[in-house]
């Protein structure tokens, strides 16, 4: 039987999903987070509870939000709570396992930039800001961190740190003062970095189906790292493809153009 065929894309959500366990409390960010979560509530992890910015704990959405203030959200949560309490006590207070971020840029430290490329004041772009991203990067248990592998969004320096990875790497972090452990894994189309035990440099470790450590070397913006031992990362299940196409389906039906 032929191996099922798939996007890059579909790789790296796939990817991503697998990387949640049952009964993990994750925050979830709107795009390609919130795809890969809920394909984990789909498939492996039924029990997860999903929490977004707006408030909403434990939700359950047939259809992926556009926004954190999707109807969906609220209308399939088991509960929900204003947005200080969100914060202050579920994220401040520990009680988030894994925090699920996008980026647009991000460096060898897992440092994050959604504000702006170029200079503050006068930038080349402007993009779409922080929201909640500094404070779920700083407060939960742990970060997976979700984007496309490109030289022009793994950089080796940004113009802007909106939300902090492992700052400059080594004990930075501990020494700022931050109480969560920050990105513990990168997932990208071409494979899944994870930060050297020591040093917090981004590395290298799997490597997507027919994808290159050439090529992932050449589409990052410093001198990447390879661990001594890269893995394989196995290609999607036939459930997962499904799955995941199937909410992608769903969503395009309930949001039409919107949805892309």
């Amino acid at each position: 039987m032929a191996e099922p065929t798939y996007t890059a894309d579909e790789m790296m959500t796939i990817a991503a999903s697998r990387l949640l366990q049952n009964r993990m409390v994750c925050f979830v960010g709107i795009g390609l987070p919130s795809a890969a979560s809920n394909l984990a509530r789909l498939t492996h992890a039924p029990e997860i509870v999903l929490i977004y910015e707006s408030g909403t704990i434990g939700t359950k959405p047939d259809v992926l939000p556009l926004s954190i203030g999707d109807g969906e959200l609220s209308a399939t949560a088991d509960t929900v709570v204003s947005v200080p309490e969100m914060f202050r006590y579920w994220l401040q207070g520990g009680r988030i396992d894994i925090g699920f971020l996008g980026a647009a840029q991000i460096d060898r430290f897992a440092n994050i930039n959604t504000t702006v490329i170029g200079p503050y004041d006068k930038p080349k772009v402007r993009l779409p800001g922080a929201g909640g991203a500094p404070e779920i990067a700083g407060s939960a248990g742990e970060v997976f961190i979700v984007l496309r592998q490109t030289a022009r969004a793994f950089v080796e320096k940004l113009d802007f740190i909106t939300s902090v990875g492992h700052l400059d790497g080594g004990d930075a972090r501990k020494r700022a003062g931050l109480p969560g452990k920050g990105p513990s894994a990168v997932i990208t189309d071409l494979g899944i970095l994870k930060p050297h035990s020591t040093t917090r440099e981004l590395e290298l470790v799997s490597l997507h189906p027919g994808v290159t450590k050439e090529q992932a070397i050449g589409a990052t913006g410093w001198k990447l790292n390879v661990a001594a031992r890269l893995e394989a990362t196995p290609p999607p299940t036939k459930i997962e493809l499904e799955t995941l196409r199937a909410l992608h389906a769903r969503t395009a039906r309930a949001h039409g153009s919107a949805a892309a």
